[in-house]
């Protein structure tokens, strides 16, 4: 009987830990799915690199950037989004691959014109979003927004300490991209940017010898039809930007970029919006949708302003939205609701 009670247990144990470990296998192939998901596109296709007019990824193969960016990080319609579940809402319901972290460097907390605590939470929010699209296998834009202060120049000593810092730390960041002036604008000229990008791209090589850099271009990064007359030589993996507001930028403007693309020069859209080019007034979507196709046949990146619940037409998501992440159809803006049908696509 004793021997019967003894058998009896010791099957009872068996199938526990039968019981336990299929328990354990499950979560762990769950956990392992999960993470497989998470770190599909950085891994798949790895750090990027310029090959001809496009991006091309670790393999060679032409891959394209599909991004949002955020409002600035030093504003609190900015910042509270730069968190792992918002970019996780992002590439699992949006579709996107690519996020731009947009820090200004003049206005309101700017990085040049604020006190060393702000600095520090800029540059602390900077790591949260590099390290959260990491995590997340998304690519990743560390965006120095020029804009009120017009030429780069005038905080050239200041953006060299920065993408110093920037390419020391993330070097080995296989995600990460340089866009070293957002949008120059006044008078300044393509032979202004030239100087100043012949300033900051070896800073940055010294520490990452193959990051993708971004280089505005004049008029708020528009003319990238004069950039192709005297592209910057010396130097791989360098790309050129271009922005537009679909209603204010029509077939002119698409000209532009087409004079670039049949020079051969590699361009990519880190910002663009469907309203005009305050931010605001009414959508254009047949113009956007233009351009969208445009870019499409050239195989090329953009990213859509803004990421933000600011009461302007170029925010991603209604005033009235209260999240930072789980977004539903309910919170979004005439151009969120537009950008996710495409990106879905």
């Amino acid at each position: 009987m004793e021997k019967i009670r003894h058998k009896l247990l010791k099957k009872i144990i068996s199938l526990f830990l039968i019981i336990a470990m299929g328990t354990v296998s499950v979560q762990s192939l769950s956990f392992n799915s999960e993470y497989c998901k998470a770190a599909a596109y950085v891994q798949k296709h790895g750090r990027l690199k310029v090959k001809g007019t496009n991006i091309a990824d670790k393999n060679g193969k032409t891959v394209r950037l599909k991004g949002v960016s955020s409002h600035g990080i030093n504003w609190d319609v900015g910042y509270p989004y730069i968190t792992e579940k918002t970019f996780k809402t992002l590439r699992d319901k949006w579709k996107v691959n690519t996020v731009r972290l947009a820090m200004y460097t003049q206005e309101y907390n700017g990085y040049c014109v604020t006190d060393a605590a702000s600095r520090k939470k800029l540059l602390d929010t900077i790591d949260t979003g590099v390290k959260a699209a990491k995590k997340l296998g998304l690519y990743v834009i560390i965006d120095w927004h020029v804009l009120n202060d017009r030429t780069p120049l005038k905080y050239q000593e200041k953006a060299k300490k920065f993408f110093a810092q920037m390419s020391k730390k993330y070097a080995s960041y296989q995600n990460v991209l340089y866009e070293i002036c957002n949008e120059p604008n006044g008078g300044t000229t393509w032979s202004d940017i030239k100087k100043y990008a012949k300033k900051v791209i070896p800073v940055i090589r010294k520490n990452d010898k193959n990051g993708i850099i971004i280089v505005g271009t004049p008029n708020w990064s528009q003319d990238v039809d004069i950039a192709v007359k005297s592209p910057i030589k010396g130097y791989k993996n360098i790309m050129y930007s271009i922005h537009f507001y679909a209603a204010t930028h029509g077939d002119s403007y698409r000209n532009k970029l087409k004079t670039a693309h049949k020079n051969g020069l590699p361009v990519i859209c880190t910002e663009f919006g469907t309203c005009d080019s305050s931010g605001n007034g009414k959508y254009d979507f047949s113009s956007a949708n233009k351009w969208i196709k445009l870019m499409n046949s050239y195989n090329m990146g953009y990213v859509c302003w803004s990421l933000s619940n600011k009461p302007e037409s170029a925010s991603l998501l209604k005033a009235s939205c209260k999240k930072t992440s789980g977004f539903t159809g309910n919170d979004l803006s005439g151009q969120g609701k537009w950008l996710v049908g495409k990106y879905k696509k």
